[in-house]
């Protein structure tokens, strides 16, 4: 697409800047003229509503919903780095391998994005969601994998674009701001994120994570740093209780119209469409996580039942829960999540667990054995790219 056709300055305006070249500058949130949310977005935000409010009413249910949480994380981690390119599985993500090379980047990446939204989750109880605490999580996000080196944790101080791998600035898709105004404008996002606004707030954090993108901050991990401020934005305003809506995987299984949506915001100012797509992503998503909690629940209980009729002593039980928090293991996790436990002990209750039929081993490996419950991994594996039994 021709940057000089843009034919609307509703989301902002293209500036021809000193050396010749067009960038972006982002008019502020919210969009004026205001929003036209019609009969169809409104079908869709109710549809979305009620889908998320179910998932944030799982806590009273499930008896531990900070477990379905740890690995909802982790898994939103593989997804959203699996739309730039990483190639492991969950399994790589839960288990302490022996992974080495290109693999073992790709699971640093996956495993930063996990501390970063844990050290944000962490950090926006107390404080609020700031410029300064989005570079502090970039600053995690990137810490010794492929970016490291484009200044994680500042704004970007060169100008970026988006485009085929031999653009240039002068024929990109996208030319963000340059960097001279993205802390102005990111400074603008974070006053929008805190003013009280009568926009419904699903509506509210769709702009927000189509606002950041646009002004796409950093040299490197704006995707997943922007689909993480989705979440961040819902917690910080108590929308959802505990951070269970990612919206990763949507946006992975529809990435062309993703993209589609975000351009044509800035091309023809179009807001409504792109807010269509993002509440539907939320219905979608939220029902999705509904039915993975929902089975996950049922099948721990129904495991839980087994052991009670294996009649299993009180250290089986201790590594089935264990599973259950950690449903790739080896004895030597299990030692250390299991307190004052010894080796023959884990090893017996596994074999106990083995002849139930809950666990199994991976592999055919004398040392360092893994242990895989695998009903479990199905429905935690069954919406990414790596499926395992």
């Amino acid at each position: 697409m021709d940057l000089n056709q843009y034919c609307s300055d509703r989301a902002g305006k293209l500036i021809k800047q000193p050396t010749g070249y067009r960038a972006f500058h982002p008019t502020p949130l919210p969009p004026y003229p205001p929003l036209d949310l019609d009969a169809e977005s409104q079908k869709l935000l109710s549809d979305a509503d009620r889908s998320l409010g179910r998932l944030d009413g799982l806590a009273s249910v499930i008896r531990d919903p900070d477990l379905f949480v740890y690995l909802y994380v982790r898994k939103e981690a593989l997804l959203s780095s699996q739309i730039e390119g990483t190639q492991c599985s969950l399994e790589d993500v839960l288990v302490d391998g022996e992974a080495s090379g290109a693999e073992k980047h790709d699971i640093e990446e996956v495993s930063n994005y996990v501390a970063a939204m844990n050290q944000g989750l962490q950090k926006i109880k107390e404080l609020p969601l700031s410029t300064r605490l989005i570079k502090e999580m970039h600053s995690v996000l990137m810490k010794g994998v492929r970016g490291s080196n484009k200044t994680p944790g500042e704004f970007r101080t060169s100008q970026n674009w988006i485009g085929s791998p031999d653009a240039t600035l002068n024929n990109a898709q996208f030319v963000p701001p340059p960097p001279a105004e993205v802390g102005e404008a990111m400074s603008r996002l974070e006053k929008y994120i805190h003013e009280d606004d009568l926009l419904p707030p699903l509506v509210r954090a769709a702009l927000i994570h189509a606002q950041f993108e646009t002004i796409h901050p950093f040299l490197d991990g704006n995707g997943r740093l922007g689909r993480l401020l989705i979440t961040f934005a819902l917690c910080s305003w108590g929308v959802l209780g505990k951070p269970l809506l990612y919206l990763s995987y949507y946006f992975k299984a529809n990435r062309t119209e993703y993209y589609a949506r975000l351009m044509s915001i800035r091309t023809r100012g179009d807001w409504e469409s792109w807010i269509k797509f993002f509440l539907r992503g939320v219905h979608e998503t939220a029902q999705m996580a509904n039915q993975a909690a929902l089975e996950i629940h049922a099948l721990h209980q129904k495991d839980s039942e087994k052991i009670r009729e294996f009649k299993a002593n009180s250290s089986v039980i201790q590594v089935f829960y264990a599973f259950c928090r950690f449903p790739v293991a080896t004895v030597n996790d299990l030692l250390k999540m299991i307190p004052h436990s010894n080796a023959m002990t884990v090893n017996r209750s596994i074999q106990s667990l083995i002849k139930i039929g809950i666990i199994k081993q991976l592999g055919q490996n004398q040392r360092n054995r893994k242990f895989i419950y695998g009903e479990y991994m199905k429905i935690l594996t069954r919406d990414t790219t790596t499926q395992m039994g």
